[in-house]
């Protein structure tokens, strides 16, 4: 069973819908008690890094989720909450994020490049995941004005140019996450949901 961390900052129909499409069991929730439950979670995000690390810490997910995913429980962040995953962000201020990934959120360099990053765009791969299976490398849909920046390059496992490197899908064993909305990518962003579904059922990792 699938757990959506509903923290007031999701994009949570649409990542609802593509988990029925997917024929899915899930639920949505914010409390840790219900959470515990599920074999894996997805952390949707739209919105401001502070402002999510805020509500997260207010409502005691950032532990939840640290000591859930040391548990070895699957993790999926998208967009925003891919950001959450590293250990800070310039964003507003530094604020501390939930270190499970080791870099820091910077903002993408607006003098020649039109900020945000809006649109499709194509991946290139770079390692192999359980999460890209089967897969080849397709365009996917970004909306974000910050990136990734690491010095841990086996986490990336997949990229995108925008001026800068963009990591796209990252990953260390069970903990993942897209910058791109694959709820909104079409096959390629689908196919990664369900590969996250098969990783969660089967706890199979690389």
């Amino acid at each position: 069973m699938i757990a959506i961390v509903d923290y007031g900052m999701g994009n949570l129909y649409s990542v609802s819908k593509a988990l029925e499409r997917l024929g899915s069991d899930y639920f949505l929730s914010s409390r840790t008690d219900e959470l515990k439950q599920a074999d894996g979670f997805i952390l949707p995000g739209v919105g401001s890094f502070k402002d999510a690390m805020q509500l997260l810490s207010e409502m005691g997910l950032d532990n939840f989720l640290i000591q859930e995913t040391k548990n070895g429980k699957p993790l999926l962040g998208i967009c925003l909450g891919m950001q959450l995953l590293f250990e800070e962000s310039e964003e507003n201020g530094l604020t501390k994020g939930l270190g499970l990934l080791s870099g820091k959120i910077k903002k993408i360099p607006s003098e020649q490049l039109k900020v945000p990053h809006m649109g499709w765009n194509k991946l290139t791969f770079h390692a192999e995941h359980d999460l890209l299976k089967g897969l080849k490398e397709d365009f996917v849909y970004f909306v974000h004005s910050y990136y990734a920046v690491t010095d841990q390059e086996e986490i990336v496992l997949a990229s995108a140019e925008y001026g800068v490197k963009v990591p796209a899908v990252v990953g260390k064993h069970h903990i993942l996450g897209t910058q791109f909305h694959p709820e909104k990518s079409g096959k390629l962003g689908m196919a990664i949901l369900q590969n996250f579904l098969s990783i969660v059922d089967g706890k199979e990792q690389k």
